[in-house]
């Protein structure tokens, strides 16, 4: 066989799979269990209960008692009522992504999914999970929707996927497990964790840019409607006044720098530091500059931040700081 004819063949036979097989996607529709999606197995107990009925089988064949006959039929009718239970128990959910916020390295995750139940039918011992550690447990009422927050843990930085979950149900008996591994779209950013290093002082963090300007070297530029974060100390009070409190609260802006600004850059962390520790030490300075209400401009490489202080600042320095390359 030529290796033209071997490729072509694996090719084929790869297509084919992928045909009745599909590569599993998140989705960013609701995800709807079916029977294409439910699958079932009987468990330890199930298979237990399995060898139980075959050694009374053979007790009763051996014995001739048509009691035993009865008794073994019966059983094996509830064990089968027990599995078509248990695919009905989830077959109709439907499970959407819903939102997931942001965390630090070293804390667990929240993603929050919104799983439905269209019919007429309640739904008992439902567990849906992402990791086997981190287990929810609930149940489920008929034509009801019930928020969900599935726990996963932050190791890392970046962005963290939720994996596909799994939904299982081992109702009525807990003779058989039926499950499905749904893959609903979400994600969140990990930010770096926090550094507990005090903030540098203006006058170092300004070292590499040359002198300080003095607070005379300020000139006016004009007045904005205030943002959460921005201090109080730059409210235009006299415009307040003037406007009797019945507007927005209005902010001074002033052009040619300011000597409170602070400027957090790569080169103030230790270079002898790990990069993820250097991240660290930036991503609690970037912090306590938010507390403090105080402007701060943040520098990386390939990366350089203009100075700010409302949340909007905050969010986009630790997302720089949480999507560094590693």
């Amino acid at each position: 066989m030529q290796p033209g004819q071997a490729n072509t063949r694996t090719a084929g036979a790869q297509a084919y799979w992928r045909r009745f097989f599909p590569a599993a996607q998140p989705q960013l529709a609701p995800c709807a269990l079916s029977r294409r999606t439910i699958y079932i197995l009987p468990n330890r107990s199930g298979l237990l209960f399995a060898v139980v009925l075959l050694t009374l089988l053979i007790g009763a064949i051996n014995y001739n008692l048509a009691l035993g006959h009865a008794l073994v039929f019966l059983l094996a009718a509830l064990g089968l009522v027990s599995m078509v239970h248990a695919f009905r128990n989830l077959h109709g959910l439907t499970l959407a992504p819903q939102r997931a916020t942001p965390v630090f390295a070293g804390d667990t995750a929240q993603f929050e999914l919104a799983i439905d139940n269209p019919t007429s039918r309640p739904r008992y011992a439902l567990r849906l999970w992402a990791t086997p550690e981190l287990p929810l447990e609930f149940a489920l009422a008929a034509q009801h929707r019930q928020t969900l927050q599935v726990a996963l843990p932050a190791s890392r930085r970046g962005w963290l996927e939720l994996p596909r979950v799994r939904l299982e149900s081992r109702y009525p008996l807990g003779l058989f497990t039926a499950w499905s591994r749904p893959w609903p779209a979400l994600r969140l950013l990990v930010y770096p964790r926090p550094g507990d290093l005090p903030l540098p002082a203006v006058s170092a963090s300004h070292a590499a840019t040359g002198p300080l300007p003095s607070a005379g070297d300020e000139d006016f530029s004009g007045l904005r409607e205030r943002q959460p974060g921005d201090p109080l100390r730059h409210v235009d009070w006299k415009a307040e006044a003037r406007n009797s409190g019945s507007g927005p609260l209005l902010i001074k802006e002033f052009s040619g720098g300011s000597a409170n600004e602070l400027l957090l850059d790569w080169a103030q962390t230790d270079p002898q530091l790990t990069t993820e520790e250097r991240l660290s030490i930036l991503c609690g300075w970037v912090l306590q500059a938010s507390q403090a209400q105080q402007r701060f401009a943040l520098h990386l490489p390939g990366c350089a931040l203009p100075a700010g202080s409302d949340e909007s600042h905050r969010l986009r320095c630790l997302e720089a700081l949480a999507l560094f390359p590693a």
